[in-house]
């Protein structure tokens, strides 16, 4: 085959397959520096028809067809972010990392980049990967926003842009958005449950299953080739376990976005952490502002507390349906289960208390004309959706409120998310948020 190949076209074979019956490895021999990867399965031939019709091979016009970087509306960290992450590309490493603190501009940083890699590099697709539906909505948003400096269109009307909301995956759309639960399922073969890509991929609400979860299997509708390019965001939830099957799956370049990488996280990416921009670095530029810790603590929240025997209310966690049972005898439970397992109310509202009596002391330029104080927005976070729940109660009373002062924005909240997220307005209510 080889030399009929090389009579015909005077060329030596552009592509080259190494099987085991297990593994499979793939060389493009149009590469700058032809190296072979691990694939899950051989690539369809209309896909090596397209390769071969292509004046460049991808990794060529990567490491060739990228031009400078216009530093226009960029920070300095998304400029470093971006220039490093083109170079690693142009080498063809086939993992990236950027760490970019909270607020300073992770996912409009991707885009400029997504943005770039489409139009000069001509990627095919880009998978935007997220580990909550939430932060997809959010994904979206800001890829709808974004107008390039270059042109004054915005990112959606010059490349199809698709959230995956079903298993159907356009194949037209340049950019997907997509939850790695969604994608699993969809390389599984089913359809998702409702609610399933609500909580974070590092998080279930269900025990683990005795067995081993069924493998994704290959989908002739999304092949490994059909993205280009997967960005990964909050990678540093969504790399391990169960959902690494999906980032395996793909032949794709994998780039992860967090702000708090960890070991694994370092090594699940080669170690090759393209640019860091740490909170300090943030904070010193002016881009976020430095928090201060004060600190409220119970002697429960410290060393935990005591069930008395007798009559002991009990509460479904979902349904919040009470019953009273009898206990027999004391139970300590340690500080662990506070909020969890076991609900001391008054133990919230001690804190609650406190931290209203403190605020003109932790905030006392907050006094209106009338001399009135003016509550800050305050966002707390509870342990559950349950816990939530008592903590609004309790804060509705402790500030003689009524129920737009304090809301919750969680997956079971009744009020949209997004919604509730863009209605925040300074000095109006609500002045607190709770998500869980």
């Amino acid at each position: 085959a080889e030399l009929k190949w090389i009579q015909h076209t005077g060329a030596p074979l552009p592509f080259l397959y190494e099987a085991t019956g297990v593994i499979t490895r793939f060389t493009d021999q149009r590469d700058p520096k032809p190296r072979s990867r691990e694939v899950f399965s051989f690539h369809r031939p209309e896909t090596l028809r397209d390769w071969l019709a292509a004046e460049k091979s991808l990794r060529r016009r990567l490491a060739e067809d990228l031009p400078a970087l216009d530093p226009t509306g960029l920070r300095d960290c998304q400029i470093k972010a971006i220039t490093n992450l083109e170079v690693s590309l142009g080498r063809a490493k086939p993992r990236a990392l950027v760490q970019m603190a909270t607020g300073s501009g992770k996912t409009f940083t991707a885009i400029t980049s997504v943005y770039r890699l489409l139009k000069h590099a001509r990627v095919k697709r880009v998978l935007f990967l997220v580990d909550t539906r939430n932060l997809g909505e959010q994904a979206e948003q800001e890829f709808i926003a974004y107008t390039p400096t270059d042109d004054n269109r915005s990112f959606t009307s010059i490349y199809a842009t698709q959230r995956l909301s079903t298993s159907h995956v356009p194949a037209d759309a340049q950019v997907c958005i997509s939850t790695i639960q969604r994608m699993y399922s969809i390389l599984q073969g089913r359809e998702m449950t409702e609610g399933e890509d609500e909580h974070s991929a590092a998080e279930s609400s269900t025990p683990r299953p005795k067995k081993l979860p069924e493998p994704v299997r290959y989908n002739e509708k999304v092949p490994p080739e059909f993205f280009d390019l997967i960005i990964i965001d909050e990678c540093h939830r969504s790399i391990y376990n169960l959902w690494r099957q999906v980032l395996d799956y793909f032949d794709a370049f994998l780039i992860g976005l967090t702000a708090t990488p960890d070991g694994r996280t370092y090594g699940f990416f080669k170690q090759n952490l393209v640019s860091e921009y740490t909170h300090e670095e943030a904070v010193a530029d002016g881009v976020n502002v430095q928090g201060e810790i004060y600190l409220i603590e119970t002697e429960v929240t410290q060393g935990g507390g005591k069930v008395l025997k007798g009559l002991v209310e009990k509460r479904e966690k979902l349904t919040r349906a009470k019953r009273w049972e009898q206990q027999d005898e004391d139970e300590d439970y340690s500080s662990k289960k506070l909020d969890t397992e076991v609900v001391n109310p008054s133990q919230i509202r001690t804190i609650i208390r406190t931290f209203k009596e403190k605020l003109p002391e932790i905030f006392p330029d907050r006094n209106a004309a009338d001399g009135e104080f003016q509550v800050p927005k305050t966002l707390i976070f509870a342990k559950t959706d349950s816990h939530a729940d008592d903590i609004i109660q309790i804060v509705r009373e402790e500030f003689d409120e009524g129920n737009a002062f304090c809301k919750k924005v969680t997956f079971k909240s009744d009020e949209d998310r997004t919604d509730a997220d863009g209605n925040v307005i300074p000095g109006e209510d609500p002045k607190t948020i709770l998500s869980a």
